[in-house]
């Protein structure tokens, strides 16, 4: 093992090291980290060797460019989205929302909502079960967490579910959707998540502020009723440098 590790390149073996650095703790959350002129001299490489090893950490998202000061380890600690417990009756069916599963006592905004009546595309319509010109209410939103965005998520509903409810308002009140649709006779009772991850597109780059590099974690998920009927898809976009993933459940 140790051979084949020898014989990666030198940038990926300094970018090892720094990383087993910031997890073991001697760089810390904040810290500025060894410049190119620093790891050159440390490591005997030349300058675009240096360069390259921290342009590993960057694009990962551990490390974050600022201009003028340097390179420091990324201060934004991930969220720890808890894909089970999140979607529980006990989180939106009490009044509280799904997001208080994973933030804690973190800073929670969303800055960017719009509700609007459109047309869904085909592939939405096909798992509502839906012609392709009904037309659905569509949610669009982005969260901020610690005054970082970490994700953007447009829902869709069928009109014909949710007209004239809170849903087709700006704030959905407490529990959010969810316990709407259960108000309205079309409680969720089954949650389907289907993830991918791919590069982000040049708006997702801006909307998200992402590091050059960093991919983004995609999350569609379905919601059933007890009688197997779709009412809802919302697709999710995903600071994938932002969050650690947890499913926790029994065999």
């Amino acid at each position: 093992m140790a051979a084949t590790d020898d014989r990666r390149p030198k940038y990926q073996r300094i970018a090892d090291s720094l990383r087993e650095a910031i997890r073991s703790g001697e760089y810390g959350p904040g810290d500025r980290l060894p410049g190119e002129n620093d790891l050159m001299a440390a490591h005997s490489v030349a300058r675009m060797t240096a360069r390259q090893a921290i342009g590993v950490l960057r694009d990962e998202g551990i490390a974050e460019a600022r201009k003028g000061a340097g390179v420091f380890v990324r201060a934004f600690r991930p969220l720890r989205r808890r894909g089970i417990q999140r979607l529980a009756r006990d989180q939106w069916g009490n009044g509280r929302s799904i997001w208080s599963a994973d933030i804690e006592s973190r800073a929670l905004e969303v800055d960017q909502v719009s509700v609007s009546e459109e047309t869904a595309p085909a592939h939405i319509s096909a798992v509502l079960n839906l012609t392709a010109e009904a037309v659905m209410c569509v949610r669009r939103r982005r969260f901020v967490v610690d005054n970082k965005p970490v994700l953007l998520a447009t829902s869709y509903l069928p009109l014909s579910l949710v007209a004239g409810s809170a849903i087709t308002q700006e704030d959905t009140g407490p529990g959010g959707t969810y316990a709407r649709l259960a108000e309205l006779g079309h409680e969720p009772v089954h949650f389907r998540e289907e993830i991918r991850s791919r590069m982000p597109s040049p708006d997702e780059l801006t909307q998200l502020s992402l590091a050059p590099g960093t991919p983004v974690i995609l999350i569609c998920r379905t919601a059933f009723t007890d009688e197997g009927h779709p009412v809802e898809v919302n697709e999710m976009t995903l600071d994938a440098a932002s969050y650690v993933l947890e499913y926790d459940f029994d065999a």
